[in-house]
């Protein structure tokens, strides 16, 4: 506790907190009005307590808008204990309406927490920006303590993270200093087990890269391989709309589409399967090879899998 003060009789600006009655430890009190008590002063004993600065109000009061925040002058003794003080006489000047308690308590801008020196921020606490939690130096994170940018988690250091004590990026686990991983203390990257040095693993204590299956069976191929594949290359190009153009229209499609008269046609939303034949119908031989040539290629399991069927 720090040493108590007794400032000699003058005039002491600050704030107070009441309930939404205007009452306050058992007393009633009014807005505007004066008020004395008798006594010897005594900080969280005696006396009419508030606070110099509106922050520290909220250090004794929950930041509730169903209460009443006051602008006070204190115009009698004045005894001062840490932040927070009390005197025998208490001028509450005006209600202070809770828009402006906002831009009070903080120093960013279209916060509804306190204590924020960023901006549009609904925690608590935050010097980034955006915040919902609490404690951001970041931005964007609903989360508490992170420094990085997009967490729903808490304590990241990385971006984008939903998971806790993330150095990474894009973790739904926990306690990862590598990125993308779903599963917890992986230093490697995209894993979904535990505690792998290396990365894309779905097992754990893993130190190398592991093969992947393909086509129910094991295979030569590293997840990593397959990621860099040009068969993943053009299995990613297939298309999720076509254009129908007028000349190929049906008297049904114009009468559903009709500003076709002015675009010369329409798009059409596909299942994936059909949008997945016509593009492997249109496909040249030379690239329908590469994906055929994939470790174990089956083309009954791949038909199962992407609904093209290999003629």
């Amino acid at each position: 506790m720090e040493k108590k003060e007794i400032e000699a009789p003058k005039t002491v600006h600050g704030f107070k907190i009441f309930k939404h009655d205007w009452t306050c430890m058992g007393k009633q009190y009014t807005c505007p009005g004066r008020f004395i008590e008798e006594g010897k002063l005594e900080v969280c004993g005696h006396g009419m307590h508030f606070c110099q600065t509106a922050t520290d109000c909220f250090n004794y009061y929950s930041f509730d808008s169903r209460n009443k925040v006051a602008e006070v002058i204190a115009y009698g003794e004045v005894v001062t204990d840490g932040d927070k003080s009390c005197t025998d006489k208490l001028e509450i000047v005006r209600e202070i309406p809770w828009e402006e308690v906002l831009r009070i308590v903080n120093t960013g801008k279209n916060c509804t927490g306190r204590c924020n020196t960023g901006n549009c921020n609904t925690g608590n606490c935050n010097t980034g920006n955006c915040n919902t939690g609490n404690w951001n130096t970041g931005n964007w994170n609903a989360g508490h303590w992170n420094t990085g940018d997009f967490n729903t988690g808490d304590f990241n250091t990385g971006n984008c993270n939903t998971g806790d004590w993330n150095t990474g990026e894009c973790n739904a686990g926990h306690w990862n200093t590598g990125h993308c991983n779903t599963g917890n203390r992986n230093a490697g990257d995209c894993n979904t087990g535990d505690w792998n040095k290396s990365s894309f693993n779905a097992g754990c204590f893993n130190t190398v890269e592991q093969k992947i299956m393909l086509f129910n069976k094991s295979s030569d191929m590293t997840y990593r391989e397959w990621l860099e594949s040009d068969a993943r290359w053009l299995l990613n190009q297939i298309p999720k709309n076509v254009v129908v153009y007028e000349s190929d229209m049906s008297d049904e499609e114009k009468a559903e589409h009709p500003t076709y008269e002015t675009t010369g046609g329409y798009i059409k939303v596909m299942e994936e399967s059909e949008c997945g034949q016509l593009w492997w119908n249109d496909l040249p031989d030379d690239k329908k090879a590469v994906i055929k040539s994939l470790p174990n290629f089956d083309a009954g399991i791949f038909e199962q899998c992407t609904g093209i069927k290999i003629n």
